[in-house]
C-alpha cells in the first residue's frame, strides 16, 4: 500500500534522529502537520517535580535541539512534563478515521478512539514529513468479537492480557485486529484505547474499535465536540461492514472474563490472578512484590487512577497501607492536574505511593532503583506493557508481571502473589479480616478536565530566523552522514558477529534506560549493540568470539574491530526478532558499524522495515530449521543480490572453517 497519513507523532527518543534525517533532506518545513513529545528522557528517582527540574536540566542541549528545529521546520513540540505521547494524542490529536503514524511502538493507542494509528521507525515519518508516500504492505485483518460485559475486578486490560495469552508475541504480525461485537459497549474510550496499545505486544500493526457512544462521550469532554458530531454523521463508515469477512476470528465472552497477569520476562505468558500464586511458588519465582507500579501510556487515564484509588481508599479506612512500595505515573499533565484536584492522587499517596511526573519512567527503563541490587532475583507487578528481561530497571532478576492498575494496587497493598482480591481477606489495623470490593470509578471527571499548565509550543509562521545548532563536540548529538553505497556486487565471506539464541527485542538489540540520553548521537549509542543478546556459542550476553583474535569480548567492541579492518559482518536471529519498541536505533547501529545482513527464522514488521530503510538485508531462511546449520564461527556469502526482486530467493553458501 502507498497511503498519505494525516498526522505524524514522534517522541523524543525517536524525534533525535527523526529530525536529523528531516534536516538532511534539505526541505524547508514539514508536508503534514507534525508534533514532538518530551516524555522518554525524564529518569524516575525522587518524585515528579524534582526529577522533571532534575531532566530538564540533564537534557537541555536535546530539548533546545528538539524545541528549535520543531520551530524551523513547523513541527509542534510539547514540553517535558507535558506527558506521555500517547494520552497526548489521544486527547488531541486522535479521531475516528485518522490515519497517524508514530515513532514508537504503542502508537495504535489511538485505536480507541476509531483511529488507524500504526507505529513506524523514524526514516518512515521523515518520508511521510516530507511528502512522500508511506509503503505498508496490506495487513490482514484478526476480529475479535466481544461478548458480554465487563464487572467487578475484570478490566479492559483483561481483554488484551488475554488476548496475548492466545495469539503470542508473534500472532498478530502483519495483521490489524478489529474488535468488534456487543461486548464493546461495556467498555470505556479510554479502556479501549489500553486494548490497542497492548496490541504492540502481539505485534499487530494496529488495532482499532468501531466508533460509539463512549468515543463521542470522551471527544466532548476533551474539546472536540465537533469531531463528535462529524463522526455521528459518518458512523457507517467507521464500523464493520455488515457481513465482512477476517482472517482470523477469536470470541471472548467478557462476562466469563477473570483479571489476569501475564509474565514474567514476556507479556504472552497469561494466568489468572486466582493462578499465579500458585504458579509463581511451582516454578520458583518470588511470590513477595517488592514494588507495583500503575501508570504508563498503557493504563494512566482518568478511570485507571480512579479505580486504583477506589482500592486504596478501602484499605486506608481498614488503616492499612501498600506493604510493597508504590509508584504512580500520570499519563498527562491534564491527567496529573485533574486526579490532584479529584482527591486520587492525595489517595494514592496516603496508601502509600509515590506520584511521579508524566512520562514513561520505569516502564522503558527511567527508574533510578534503589531497593535492590543487580543481579538480585525479585518481583514487581505493574499496569505497564512490557516486561521483557531487564527492560524496567536493568536487572536481568528483577521478574516482572504485567495486570491492571487496580490489581496492581490490590497485590501492592498485600504485597504478595499469592493474594487474590476477587476471593481473599486482609487483616485490618484491628485485628479483623475484611475483603475488598471490586473498584467503581467514573470513566471521565464529572466536571470538565482541569488542563494543568500549558506545556505546548506552536511553531511559528515566521521560521527564516531560526537557527538549529548542533555541537561537533557534543556527546549527546551528532549529524548524520550517508552510509557506504552497495557496489552492485554479492556479499561474500561475510563473518558472523553473533548467533542470537531465543527473544531477541529491540531492547536486546538497542538497550533504553541509561542509554536513551546517546539516542541523537549514532556512533555513541552504537556502544551498546546487541549487549542484551544472548550469544548461542556460550550462552552469555555480550560475548562473543573475535574471528581474528580468537579472543572472546563485547559485541560493539567486536562490530568496531571487524569495521575498522574491513570485515563485513551479519547476524544470525531466532523467531521474531526485533519485536518490541520501533526504536530504528536497532537498524541504525549494525549498519553504522559495518553490518551487511540480518538472516532471522522471522521478523517483527517494524524492525524489519527499519532495516530495509537503512540498507541492512533482513533476511529469513526458507526453512527456519536451516539456522541449525550455521555455526557462529563459520562465514556466509548470500549470492543473487544482482537478480533480487520480490518472491524471488536468494542463495546463502555456508563455509564451515573445516
Amino acid at each position: 500500500l502507498r497511503l498519505r497519513p494525516d498526522r505524524v507523532a514522534m517522541q523524543d527518543a525517536t524525534a533525535q534522529m527523526a529530525m536529523l534525517q528531516f534536516i538532511s533532506s534539505g526541505l524547508p518545513k514539514v508536508a503534514v502537520p507534525s508534533t514532538i513529545h518530551c516524555d522518554h528522557l525524564i529518569e524516575a528517582q525522587l518524585g515528579g517535580e524534582k526529577d522533571l527540574r532534575r531532566a530538564k536540566d540533564i537534557n537541555q542541549e536535546v530539548y533546545n535541539f528538539l524545541a528549535t528545529a520543531g520551530a524551523k521546520y513547523g513541527v509542534g513540540f510539547w514540553r517535558p512534563g507535558s506527558g506521555i505521547i500517547h494520552q497526548i494524542i489521544l486527547e488531541n490529536y486522535s479521531y475516528p478515521g485518522v490515519l497517524l503514524i508514530g515513532t514508537d511502538s504503542h502508537t495504535p493507542n489511538g485505536g480507541g478512539l476509531g483511529g488507524i494509528c500504526i507505529g513506524v521507525g523514524g526514516a518512515d515519518a521523515v518520508d511521510v514529513m516530507a511528502g512522500i508516500p508511506w509503503e505498508l504492505k496490506c495487513p490482514k485483518v484478526i476480529g475479535v468479537k466481544l461478548t458480554g460485559s465487563l464487572s467487578g475486578w475484570t478490566s479492559p486490560k483483561d481483554v488484551i492480557l488475554k488476548v496475548a495469552g492466545i495469539l503470542t508475541v508473534k500472532g498478530g504480525t502483519g495483521a490489524i485486529v478489529e474488535y468488534h461485537g456487543p461486548g464493546v459497549e461495556s467498555i470505556s474510550c479510554t479502556g479501549m484505547a489500553t486494548i490497542c496499545n497492548m496490541g504492540a505486544e502481539i505485534g499487530a500493526t494496529t488495532s482499532v474499535f468501531p466508533y460509539n457512544h463512549r468515543m463521542n462521550k470522551y471527544l466532548s469532554k476533551t474539546g472536540r465536540a465537533d469531531i463528535a458530531v462529524l463522526a455521528d454523521e459518518f458512523k457507517d463508515h467507521l464500523v464493520p461492514d455488515p457481513g465482512c469477512h477476517y482472517d482470523q476470528l477469536i470470541e471472548i465472552n467478557l462476562s466469563e472474563l477473570k483479571p489476569h497477569i501475564n509474565g514474567p520476562f514476556t507479556p504472552d505468558l497469561a494466568h489468572p490472578v486466582a493462578e499465579v500464586g500458585t504458579v509463581a511458588e511451582k516454578e520458583g519465582w518470588p511470590v513477595d512484590i517488592r514494588v507495583g507500579l500503575i501508570g504508563s501510556c498503557t493504563n494512566s487515564s482518568y478511570e485507571d487512577m480512579g479505580r486504583s484509588a477506589a482500592v486504596a481508599k478501602q484499605a486506608l479506612a481498614h488503616g492499612l497501607k501498600c506493604k510493597s512500595q508504590f509508584t504512580i505515573t500520570p499519563g498527562s499533565e491534564q491527567i496529573r492536574a485533574t486526579i490532584e484536584r479529584d482527591g486520587f492522587a492525595q489517595i494514592l499517596r496516603d496508601v502509600g505511593g509515590i506520584v511521579l511526573a508524566n512520562a514513561c519512567g520505569p516502564c522503558i527503563g527511567q527508574w533510578d532503583r534503589k531497593d535492590i541490587k543487580k543481579g538480585e532475583k525479585n518481583t514487581i507487578v505493574t499496569s505497564y506493557n512490557r516486561n521483557f528481561t531487564g527492560r524496567n530497571d536493568a536487572n536481568p532478576e528483577t521478574h516482572a508481571f504485567v495486570t491492571s492498575p487496580e490489581i496492581v494496587t490490590a497485590l501492592a497493598i498485600a504485597g504478595t502473589l499469592k493474594f487474590n482480591p476477587e476471593t481473599d481477606f486482609l487483616t485490618g489495623k484491628d485485628g479483623k479480616k475484611f475483603k475488598l470490593e471490586a473498584p467503581d470509578a467514573d470513566e471521565l471527571p464529572r466536571a470538565e478536565f482541569d488542563p494543568g499548565q500549558d506545556t505546548y509550543q506552536h511553531p511559528p509562521k515566521d521560521s527564516s530566523g531560526q537557527r538549529v545548532d548542533v555541537s561537533p563536540t557534543s556527546q549527546r548529538l551528532q549529524l548524520l552522514e550517508p552510509f557506504d553505497k552497495w557496489d552492485g556486487k554479492d556479499l561474500e565471506d561475510l563473518q558472523i558477529l553473533i548467533k542470537v539464541k531465543g527473544k531477541c527485542t529491540t531492547d536486546h538489540i538497542s538497550a533504553a534506560g541509561p542509554w536513551l540520553k546517546f539516542r541523537g548521537h549514532l556512533d555513541n549509542i552504537s556502544n551498546n549493540l546487541l549487549i542484551g543478546a544472548i550469544n548461542i556459542e556460550n550462552g552469555k550476553a555480550n560475548s562473543v568470539r573475535n574471528a581474528v583474535t580468537q579472543e572472546f569480548g563485547p559485541v560493539p567492541d567486536t562490530a568496531r574491530y571487524y569495521k575498522k579492518n574491513g570485515i563485513r559482518w551479519v547476524v544470525i536471529g531466532d523467531e521474531n526478532y526485533g519485536e518490541g519498541s520501533s526504536r530504528e536505533h536497532a537498524a541504525l547501529e549494525p549498519r553504522h558499524l559495518g553490518g551487511r545482513a540480518i538472516i532471522t527464522k522471522s521478523f517483527a514488521r517494524i524492525h524489519e522495515t527499519n532495516l530495509k530503510k537503512q540498507g541492512l538485508l533482513p533476511l529469513t531462511f526458507a526453512d527456519p530449521a536451516d539456522y541449525n546449520k550455521i555455526h557462529p564461527v563459520d562465514k556466509l556469502t548470500i549470492q543473487g543480490l544482482k537478480d533480487f526482486a520480490p518472491g524471488k530467493p536468494l542463495k546463502c553458501i555456508i563455509k564451515h572453517p573445516n
